[in-house]
């Protein structure tokens, strides 16, 4: 069916080469449409160019989305390639756990640049191209940590905050352009992020304890939901974060 699927769209994903965008490279292609991702990571690209995913065209570009410079000659390749652009998937992130008295002013710079910033200048930038497709969609891979408390990672916990308000401001802003705008936000993912905290056993028991489904999520489970919002069915769904954290943020006493 039409409504399931996005046979020809044409997507932007960054930072696709590992983790969760990896996973929402491959859907996005099995499902049909047509991908870019960028990494800033040249050898982790060639990998990707390397896993014959199956499905439609996938393209890569070298571009570190955190630097501006980096952004523009992402967005000429794009212009040049692309009249028109269906999705726009903002994933890059990074995270630097300290307790907030500890943070220095790079750390901040370095985080904020990276998962808001980017995110940011490249719905401005891809606009013109979403308005073009006259059914835009921008998907923000956001956390529960901007939802609720979590233990350390306060600034990363800002940043995704703040892209969970991005989403509903821009949604209300660009309905008229027939642009949807939602937010997706994991709790812990199997992702080399991710490992650097659960490999602790103590503490993967108090996040599993902390989870009602008991398990730690896949990739691909954010992918799914990434791939649904931007299908024609979910035509209806704008300025929404989806918490999938296997019900971490509704667990009560």
């Amino acid at each position: 069916m039409e409504r399931w699927n996005l046979k020809n769209k044409n997507a932007l994903v960054t930072g696709g080469t590992k983790g969760i965008g990896l996973a929402i490279v491959k859907e996005l292609l099995e499902l049909g449409a047509n991908v870019i991702t960028a990494s800033r990571n040249e050898k982790d690209l060639y990998n990707l160019k390397n896993l014959n995913i199956s499905g439609q065209a996938l393209i890569t570009f070298k571009a570190d989305v955190s630097k501006e410079d980096d952004r523009i000659k992402l967005m000429s390749y794009i212009q040049q390639s692309w009249s028109y652009l269906d999705i726009l998937v903002n994933n890059v992130g990074t995270n630097i756990r300290k307790p907030v008295a500890e943070y220095s002013v790079s750390d901040y710079r370095h985080i904020f640049s990276t998962n808001l910033e980017s995110a940011l200048d490249l719905s401005k930038r891809c606009l013109p191209l979403l308005i073009n497709s006259q059914q835009g969609n921008i998907v923000h891979v956001s956390s529960v940590a901007g939802l609720t408390h979590m233990r350390t990672g306060a600034i990363y916990g800002m940043t995704k905050a703040a892209l969970n308000q991005l989403a509903r401001n821009l949604a209300s802003e660009w309905a008229e352009h027939g642009i949807r705008v939602n937010a997706v936000a994991p709790w812990y993912i199997d992702t080399p992020l991710a490992k650097q905290v659960l490999k602790d056993p103590k503490y993967l028991d108090e996040v599993l304890k902390r989870t009602p489904m008991k398990r730690i999520g896949r990739p691909e489970d954010i992918a799914g939901t990434v791939a649904f919002l931007c299908m024609p069915a979910a035509a209806y769904i704008t300025g929404q974060t989806i918490a999938v954290d296997g019900g971490f943020t509704i667990y009560g006493f």
